[in-house]
């Protein structure tokens, strides 16, 4: 019996190659396989350009009958700015495909699937569901809530400071965590900051390397100043000011195809963030020192009281250098 997970696995693989680089379109991987052997593959390499299963079966040969289709999400069955993934399939002789997760799109969600079995092709769902639904999570958020997905980055000292009682924060964390950032910065479609930070510390806000990222940098607030790198460097085009409710910023932002904002503070923006509901996930980097109580807070000076704190749920932890980083996601309130 086939053990269908590897070849998925390596799929999601290559799908998390085209992370910051498909907007508005998710990141897809595909993978052919015949006799137990991958014999094409491909991922969706940017918007407007080929989908995974074009990339991964234009360089199949012989006859595709006994092969096996392997994709993270659900094949596109309308025409866009590509023809449907399902045409070609069906053109190709494939008569088995597995699928990660299905689109989340009401419009689009099952419709692939459906062409796919009436045309006799046997279709199995859902393996490595759980990982396949969260590689394409700001999709499914932007498409179902107009939102973007907000990871929450911060990187602070053991007892919550982000900066010390002058606002110098530069390092708190070593190079590995550092590094782990850029890698975050080339997942996401927007980078976003305070106004404050701008002053503080000039950031970039630039994934280096790049690798062909070129995200949006949004700065929440005004007053900056007028040698900014962010206004001032070879990305000022795609740096935006903006100002109003959190909400209506990122409903704004989700308009114009950003999927994934990664924020990256300051303390007094991830608060509010926090207290508005927004965050999907956070990213915590935590150093093993210690900056005391006039240091500047993770979340803000505003606190809540002990009922009424946001609790949050593990989901990865892992040693970088020699910090520790953390993924968690949002759990209610206590």
């Amino acid at each position: 019996m086939i053990s269908h997970e590897p070849f998925m696995q390596r799929a999601l693989a290559l799908a998390r190659r085209g992370e910051g680089l498909t907007r508005p379109n998710p990141p897809v991987g595909a993978v052919l396989v015949r006799n137990g052997k991958i014999i094409a593959e491909g991922f969706h390499k940017k918007a407007g350009g080929p989908h995974a299963e074009v990339n991964c079966l234009k360089s199949a040969t012989g006859d595709l009958k006994s092969a096996i289709l392997y994709v993270t999400l659900e094949p596109c069955s309308t025409q866009g700015l590509t023809p449907p993934c399902t045409e070609l399939i069906l053109a190709c002789g494939i008569r088995r495909v597995v699928i990660g997760a299905k689109d989340p799109n009401p419009v689009h969600a099952g419709r692939g699937i459906r062409i796919l079995r009436r045309a006799g092709v046997e279709v199995t769902t859902n393996v490595c569901r759980a990982e396949a639904e969260a590689l394409i999570a700001p999709f499914a958020k932007r498409i179902l809530t107009g939102m973007p997905f907000v990871t929450l980055k911060l990187a602070s000292t053991l007892d919550g400071r982000i900066a010390d009682a002058s606002g110098k924060s530069k390092w708190i964390t070593g190079p590995q965590a550092r590094a782990k950032v850029q890698e975050l910065r080339r997942s996401a479609d927007a980078i976003m900051v305070g106004a404050g930070t701008v002053r503080a510390d000039n950031p970039s806000l630039l994934p280096r390397p790049a690798k062909g990222r070129a995200p949006l940098r949004v700065v929440v607030g005004s007053t900056l100043q007028a040698n900014a790198k962010v206004l001032t460097d070879e990305a000022s085009q795609r740096t935006l000011v903006m100002n109003g409710p959190l909400k209506k910023i990122l409903r704004d932002l989700g308009k114009h195809g950003v999927m994934h904002v990664l924020c990256e503070g300051g303390g007094e923006l991830a608060g509010s963030l926090v207290r508005a509901g927004l965050v999907d996930e956070f990213a915590l980097f935590i150093a093993p020192s210690l900056l005391g109580g006039d240091g500047i807070p993770m979340v803000g000076k505003k606190g809540w009281p002990l009922f009424g704190i946001p609790l949050l749920n593990f989901q990865t932890l892992e040693k970088c250098g020699k910090d520790v980083f953390i993924r968690a996601v949002p759990l209610g309130r206590k």
